[in-house]
C-alpha cells in the first residue's frame, strides 16, 4: 500500500497548496475573482480595505447579448424574467429577496396548514438562466439611485448590518430596464404601527406571526398569571378586511377550532380572533358574497369591529371613539402604497404616487425604462384607470412586457438607445377574471364578475373552497412546490396542524 500513502502525500501537498494560493485571505487572487462577477473590464483596480464602491457591470459591448435589468423579485418582475428569451437578452435581477412568494397562500403558513418552502420560488428556478449563464446575474441589492441618461441603475448590497458585514455600492449598466419594485404596506401615519404590527407581505413575516402565536399560547399557560393577561395574550387582532385579512383571519379561526382546542385545552377558552376594519369587509366583492363571508366568519367566531385604529401601543390599539382593545398578536393588513423607492423617483406619477407609464408600459420620460406591477400605474393623459395591486394585474403585465421586449430583440433593437419604434405593437389590455377569497371552514367565496358593477356568476360554500384550492394549485410556478402544497394540505386534513415546527 505503500503506492497509496504516496498518494495520500501528494494529494495532500497539492491540496494545501491551493488552499494557501486561492483561499488565503492575504492574497490579491481571491478578491481579484470576487470583482470579476461585477466588472466586464479585463483590468480590475482593487480597491482599498475601506473603499465600499466597487465597478459593478459596465456597458454591452457590440456583439454582446443586450441586458435586461429588473428592479424586483414579485409577480411581475418574476413573471417577466420567466417570459424572457434568453437567446436574445442576459438578465440581470436585482431584488433584496432570492426568492418569489406565492403571496395567496402565505396566511395558510401562519398556522401550519402549509409550510414555508411551499410558498417560496427561487429566482433561479424561474429563469434558470440565472444560475447557469455568464452574463445574467441575481444581485442581493436595492437600486439606490437611477441615472437614466447614462442607462445606468446605482445599487447596494443588502446585508444583515454593518456589524457583520458593510454594504457596498457599485453600478450596472443595462440596455433596458424593467422597475418592478412592488410597494409597501400602508400604515397610514399611524403612530406605533410599524414598531408593534406585524404585516403580511413576505416569508419572514408570516414566521414571526407563527412564533408570536405558539409563544403567546405557551405563555398563556405558565403557572400564575392573571386571567386578565392570559386574555391579552391570547387575542388575535387583524386590522383590515382586505382579501389578505380575511383569509388570515379564517385560518386562524380554523386553527383553534380544530387544533387548539385538542392540543391547548388548558386555554382554549381565552383565544379569540377579533378583525377591525373601517368600512365593509371585502369591498371589492358582491353585496351577497359580503354577507355570506360576515356570517361564516361570524360563526367560526371572528368578532368584527367597525372602527378606524388612532392609535398603536405595545399592548393594545386605540380606536376612533376612544375604545381600547388589548391584543397579544397584532397583524396589519390594509392594503398597500408606493415604496420609498417609488416616492423618491422624480418622474411623473399617476393617482395615487406610483410611476406613470403609458399603454405600453414605458416611462415617457426615459428611454428604455418600463414600470410594471404594483409600483405603477397608468398616467392620466392615456385616459386608462390605475389598475388595482394584484397579483393577477402584476402577472399579466410582466407577460405582456416579457412578450414585447422579446419582439424588441427579434427585431434588433434590443440594444440600448436603439430607437425601435414600439408604437406598432398593441398596448396593454387588462381583463380581470375574477376575485377568490377563503372563509375557513371549507367555505370560500368566488367572484368571476369582471368589475364590481358588471354581472357575472358568483359562488360561495364548499364548491367555491375546491375551486379555490384547485385554481392556486394550478397556479404555483413549479411542480415541486405544486407537490409541497398538495402533500401540506393533504397532512393537515388528516393530522391537523402543526406551528410548533418553526
Amino acid at each position: 500500500m505503500a503506492w497509496f500513502r504516496s498518494l495520500i502525500n501528494v494529494y495532500s501537498i497539492k491540496s494545501s497548496s491551493i488552499k494557501h494560493k486561492y483561499l488565503n485571505p492575504s492574497s490579491p487572487f481571491l478578491f481579484t475573482s470576487l470583482l470579476q462577477h461585477f466588472s466586464s473590464e479585463s483590468t480590475l483596480q482593487i480597491p482599498s480595505p475601506n473603499d465600499h464602491h466597487y465597478t459593478g457591470l459596465g456597458p454591452t459591448k457590440p456583439g454582446e447579448k443586450p441586458r435586461i435589468v429588473v428592479l424586483g423579485s414579485g409577480w411581475a418582475g418574476c413573471r417577466l424574467m420567466k417570459g424572457i428569451d434568453t437567446n436574445i437578452y442576459d438578465v440581470v435581477c436585482v431584488s433584496p429577496r432570492n426568492h418569489m412568494v406565492f403571496t395567496p397562500l402565505l396566511a395558510s403558513t401562519c398556522v401550519g396548514t402549509l409550510e414555508f418552502r411551499s410558498v417560496a420560488e427561487p429566482v433561479g428556478r424561474i429563469q434558470p438562466a440565472i444560475s447557469r449563464e455568464p452574463g445574467s446575474f441575481l444581485f442581493l441589492a436595492n437600486c439606490k439611485e437611477l441615472d437614466a441618461d447614462n442607462h445606468v441603475v446605482k445599487c447596494e448590497t443588502v446585508t444583515d448590518g454593518e456589524k457583520t458585514l458593510k454594504p457596498w455600492n457599485f453600478n450596472i449598466s443595462y440596455d433596458k430596464l424593467v422597475i418592478a419594485a412592488g410597494a409597501v404596506a400602508s400604515t397610514f401615519g399611524i403612530h406605533g404601527v410599524k414598531e408593534h404590527a406585524i404585516f403580511l407581505r413576505e416569508v419572514h413575516h408570516a414566521q414571526q406571526i407563527r412564533r408570536k402565536l405558539l409563544l403567546n399560547l405557551m405563555l398563556s399557560d405558565v403557572p400564575g398569571i392573571s386571567e386578565e393577561e392570559k386574555s391579552r395574550l391570547l387575542h388575535c387582532v387583524v386590522i383590515g378586511g382586505g382579501p389578505t385579512g380575511v383569509e388570515f383571519s379564517g385560518e386562524l379561526s380554523d386553527f383553534i377550532m380544530r387544533d387548539v382546542h385538542q392540543r391547548y385545552a388548558h386555554v382554549k377558552d381565552y383565544i379569540h380572533v377579533t378583525l377591525i376594519e373601517a368600512n365593509e369587509i371585502l369591498s371589492s366583492f358582491d353585496d351577497r358574497l359580503r354577507r355570506y363571508a360576515t356570517k361564516q366568519l361570524t360563526k367560526s367566531g371572528v368578532r368584527l369591529v367597525r372602527g378606524i385604529v388612532k392609535d398603536v401601543q405595545q399592548q393594545k390599539i386605540i380606536l376612533d371613539d376612544g375604545t381600547e382593545v388589548p391584543y397579544g398578536l397584532l397583524v396589519w393588513s390594509t392594503g398597500v402604497g408606493p415604496s420609498p423607492f417609488t416616492r423618491s423617483l422624480q418622474l411623473p406619477k399617476s393617482p395615487g404616487g406610483r410611476i406613470g407609464v403609458d399603454e405600453w408600459l414605458r416611462i415617457p420620460s426615459m428611454q428604455d425604462v418600463f414600470a410594471i406591477g404594483d409600483c405603477c400605474g397608468f398616467l392620466e393623459s392615456t385616459g386608462k384607470p390605475v389598475l388595482p395591486a394584484l397579483a393577477q394585474v402584476a402577472e399579466r403585465q410582466g407577460k405582456y412586457l416579457g412578450s414585447l421586449l422579446n419582439k424588441i430583440g427579434k427585431a434588433g433593437g434590443g440594444h440600448a438607445n436603439s430607437g425601435w419604434e414600439i408604437e406598432s405593437e398593441a398596448p396593454f389590455v387588462y381583463k380581470h377574471l375574477g376575485s377568490m377569497a377563503t372563509v375557513g371552514s371549507y367555505k370560500a367565496l368566488v367572484d368571476l364578475r369582471q368589475s364590481k358593477e358588471a354581472k357575472g356568476l358568483s359562488l360561495t360554500g364548499f364548491v367555491s373552497w375546491f375551486i379555490w384550492r384547485s385554481a392556486y394549485l394550478t397556479r404555483v410556478i413549479s411542480w415541486r412546490n405544486r407537490f409541497y402544497v398538495a402533500v401540506n394540505w393533504a397532512t393537515t386534513f388528516v393530522f391537523g396542524r402543526d406551528i410548533s415546527r418553526i
